[in-house]
């Protein structure tokens, strides 16, 4: 069955003025998702961004789709973990400039890894929740303790379902 990703457009409620998304395919895999992978990370981001989660006017930032090789690069790298992950996020960490977008930095998403994890589940929706849970990170929020955990996976949840995707967190059963 193939699954769409809805088309996003300026009059889109998940629109953000003033945002630019670089998204680039850099990983096998990608092709064979049946869906448009770049405009479905966009969508998430944007649903991100559009949120009251983010209230920091222009921005730019990037998504990478990636393999989980080139992944597990970077963790080993950066985390000094030696294995690949779903989903990575760089804060940019850079200062504003007045007048000049918000650098909020990058979101790698490894194909392999995330597909596995989906399961019999949608790609698509596991998909939205990896770019709208690194989109998160890029603005600040995090899991390290409960207290952060618990507010970050209700803004997850509230913003996947404005886009009609279910709480990743419930108990399917």
């Amino acid at each position: 069955m193939m699954e769409k990703a809805p088309d996003l457009d300026a009059g889109s409620p998940a629109y953000a003025a003033g945002v630019e998304i670089d998204i680039s395919v850099d990983g096998a895999g990608w092709d064979q998702a049946p869906f448009s992978a770049e405009a479905l990370a966009r969508r998430a981001a944007l649903a991100v961004l559009s949120s009251a989660a983010a209230d920091i006017g222009p921005c730019e930032l990037s998504i990478v789709l990636s393999d989980d090789e080139t992944v597990r690069d970077l963790n080993r790298t950066w985390r000094g973990k030696d294995s690949p992950t779903n989903v990575l996020a760089f804060p940019a960490g850079a200062a504003r400039v007045v007048g000049q977008p918000a650098l909020l930095g990058d979101v790698i998403v490894a194909f392999g890894v995330a597909s596995d994890e989906a399961g019999d589940g949608s790609l698509s929706d596991h998909i939205a929740h990896l770019v709208v849970h690194g989109t998160l990170h890029l603005l600040g929020y995090d899991h390290q303790d409960d207290d952060e955990a618990e507010e970050m996976e209700t803004l997850e949840t509230r913003i996947l379902a404005g886009m009609g995707v279910d709480d990743p967190y419930a108990d399917h059963g």
